[in-house]
């Protein structure tokens, strides 16, 4: 009796579970076309997994409420609370593992990179952070096109379909909008050294002329996007690495019932690789999105950047080899450096009149404090700006054919106070000329899109731009008199033709014909050493664009390829006097031709299988660009390459992820030799840069997240400059690159 008794104990213990659960019954859907999802592995908070089978199902027998993470290769991750006995119905958006899912909104008009009647790329975030996270070079880099150089920790330089000429620091010539404000200043600079990686999710890059919607920059367009938030979570991350490498970021991600707010500190701290680079950038953003209506959203934000630098400077080649590590001579001592804070509000707003009409419109006010002491200055500046960008959007038909009308306009205002002093020792002394400088730039724009078939569409558009610099010397120390000068560029009218026609669901051809313009920026024209060149004249271009986009086995293969042809007349050069000064000059006018392709495929593909993708991915630029007519000081350079601009760019990607969290990125890039002067006299040489970085990223619960990494940077060693200094006095040319280095880091991320 006793037995038996324990007999039924037992058996009461093991099925009475399974007598109370229930099966609950999971469907995994296609967001967008309803379609079941075969093969979605489902990962319970019990550590159960489950396949959803060819109908998209899965079963599972539960006595209580579990978390369930829902992931696929070729959709997004997607956490859900599962209850017992019920039938559950799971929706997954798709990734864009294939041209035809890329959603870009290049030229105002948001559609798919297949559609786009322009050399488009796209950067996202997954391929931000297959480097070191300390900035966007390596990631930009493997985009055709496009070169990204770094001359010291923080000191950046952009080049897109050209040279570095009009940059002999910071970013020019290149349009750059964030959160669809225009990042860009009204003078033509940018402070991209004042973004992290953290403030960044999703990039496009418009490659030449897009003046007719954007104004002035013959370089292309920089379009980032701010992170979208997704869920309520708190994160930590934490980088070492070489050099004295230290970087660690705070944030948190909270939902509200009609919208989202975020906020985020990072710190980035480093020594540098050479003597007297350190770098310290503090980053404090701080965002909102709210959804009033299903007719409208706004977002806000607010960014605080404290950025300070050293500048190493140029070497010769006789220095690079006895030591690429020191500084110029006289950089420490003379302290020289950047010093910036700079504090950015910014306010979107988004409304849908009806069915047909809607307006974007977006504001943004900043201040900025400079510093910066040099071997043979002292500058200090202080500036306010603001400025907006308003678009409104008809989609209606006239007659048989979709049309798609823009209509809009941006301002830019700017005013900063400017002195320059003797620098003593690293200090500011007496000085040498003081000036209030005004910058304004605005543009009006008008495109309209036809589609004339199904699969021909047609974008005709164009802009009518204005911008005017105002100099006040108020204090010269080489004549004791003030005096005041401004320039007023006559208003140019920027044209643009292209057309896309899709050859069947996954390919499609492209072609456009598009001018560009672009002024001398107020630095350009007023100089370090006093003088103020009012001749310098606007570059003004056209470009010639044909193009192809295709991608087959269900976006396993993708690939892009253009060619252009673009016409520069007035190009701006750089020299450097014998005091080192930078000073700019038109070059008379620039062909260039070039070809650009990138492929990428998928070897493997298997959302079940251990070794989930390996993945390869090739980018190429050839670009044959060329001085014409350009005669300077009694020497012909014309027929010479364009100075600074590699004429053979090759880049090689390899891709692995696993089921179990396992992954590699590594990254082959190769740069022909270039040359460093107009004359051709002097040529960097090529090298191959190789990275690779590994990890593990995982769920340790229903709730925490972490990722663990580390990587090397230049595994072949390579001595190389990333940024020279062009048509550099006194043969000072190279701003050496660090050999190999490591770094590693740890992400946790805790949902709530």
């Amino acid at each position: 009796m006793v037995f038996l008794k324990k007999v039924l104990a037992l058996f009461f213990i093991v099925l009475f579970p399974m007598m109370v659960s229930a099966q609950t019954v999971i469907t995994v859907l296609d967001a967008e076309n309803g379609n079941p999802i075969p093969g979605v592995l489902i990962r319970l908070s019990n550590q159960t997994k489950l396949i959803a089978d060819e109908n998209g199902q899965a079963r599972a027998n539960l006595n209580h409420q579990l978390t369930a993470l829902f992931s696929h290769l070729a959709y997004e991750d997607l956490w859900k609370n599962l209850e017992p006995g019920k039938t559950d119905t799971v929706r997954l958006f798709k990734k864009t593992n294939s041209l035809s899912e890329v959603i870009v909104s290049s030229f105002g008009s948001t559609r798919s990179l297949l559609e786009q009647a322009a050399a488009v790329s796209q950067v996202n975030e997954k391929e931000l952070y297959r480097f070191n996270e300390t900035s966007l070079v390596n990631a930009f880099n493997t985009r055709s096109g496009v070169r990204m150089e770094e001359r010291a920790p923080g000191s950046y330089r952009i080049s897109i379909r050209g040279s570095s000429l009009r940059a002999p620091f910071g970013v020019r010539n290149v349009k750059i909008y964030w959160d669809d404000i225009p990042f860009t200043a009204p003078d033509g600079t940018t402070p991209l050294n004042i973004l992290d990686l953290s403030n960044v999710q999703n990039t496009e890059i418009i490659k030449g002329p897009a003046g007719s919607i954007y104004g002035a920059g013959n370089g292309g367009v920089i379009s980032f996007t701010p992170k979208k938030i997704k869920a309520n979570s708190a994160n930590a991350d934490l980088a070492v690495g070489d050099f004295g490498l230290l970087k660690y970021r705070l944030g948190m991600e909270q939902l509200l019932e009609n919208g989202d707010i975020y906020a985020s500190f990072v710190q980035q701290k480093s020594d540098g690789y050479r003597d007297h680079s350190a770098l310290d950038r503090k980053v404090f953003n701080m965002g909102a999105n709210f959804y009033p209506s299903n007719k409208q959203s706004i977002s806000t934000q607010l960014l605080y950047s404290d950025l300070f630098y050293e500048l190493p400077g140029g070497l010769t080649s006789e220095q690079v080899a006895e030591n690429p590590q020191q500084a110029r001579p006289g950089s420490a001592a003379q302290n020289a450096s950047i010093n910036q804070k700079s504090l950015y509000g910014t306010f979107v707003h988004e409304y849908d009149f009806n069915t047909k009409w809607s307006n974007k419109s977006a504001a943004y006010i900043q201040t900025t404090d400079f510093e910066n002491p040099f071997n043979l200055d002292y500058k200090k500046e202080t500036q306010y700006g603001y400025g907006g960008r308003t678009k409104f959007t008809l989609n209606d038909q006239w007659g048989q054919f979709p049309v798609r009308l823009l209509l809009g306009g941006e301002y830019q205002f700017s005013n900063t106070s400017a002195q320059n002093f003797g620098n003593r020792n690293g200090q500011a002394d007496t000085v040498r000329f003081s000036d209030d400088l005004i910058t304004t730039q605005g543009f009006l724009f008008q495109q309209v899109e036809v589609n004339w078939t199904k699969n021909m569409l047609m974008t005709l558009a164009l802009s009518e731009n204005f911008s005017r610099f105002d100099i006040n010397r108020n204090i010269d120390a080489s004549t004791g008199l003030p005096y005041a000068v401004e320039r007023k560029f006559n208003p140019v009218w920027v044209p643009r033709l292209a057309f896309s026609a899709k050859i069947n669901r996954y390919s499609a051809l492209f072609g456009s014909i598009s001018a560009g313009f672009s002024p001398p920026t107020i630095d350009e024209v007023r100089t370090n050493e006093g003088s103020i060149n009012l001749d310098l004249e606007a570059e003004k271009g056209i470009n010639y664009e044909m193009g192809y986009r295709g991608n087959y086995s269900d976006g396993k293969i993708n690939l892009d390829i253009s060619t252009f042809y673009f016409k520069l007349d007035e190009t701006i050069t750089t020299y450097t006097n014998e005091q080192g000064v930078v000073l700019f000059r038109n070059a008379g006018a620039t062909d260039q031709k070039g070809i650009e392709a990138q492929i990428d495929y998928s070897l493997i593909r298997s959302n079940t299988a251990w070794l989930q993708e390996l993945k390869l991915g090739h980018a190429y630029s050839f670009h044959h660009f060329l001085f014409k007519n350009y005669v300077n000081d009694g020497e012909d350079f014309s027929g010479n390459m364009l100075t600074g601009v590699p004429q053979n760019n090759l880049v090689n990607r390899l891709d692995v992820e696993t089921q179990s969290g396992l992954y590699l990125n590594v990254t082959h890039q190769f740069v022909s030799e270039l040359p460093l002067n107009d004359a051709n006299t002097v040529m960097q040489d090529s090298y191959n840069l190789l990275n690779a970085r590994l990890g593990w990223r995982g769920n340790l619960s229903n709730k925490l997240e972490l990722e663990i990494y580390g990587g090397a940077d230049n595994l072949l060693d390579e001595q190389y400059s990333l940024g020279n200094d062009l048509n550099a006095f006194g043969g000072r040319y190279y701003q050496p690159a660090a050999l190999r280095n490591f770094y590693g880091g740890i992400k946790v991320k805790m949902r709530y």
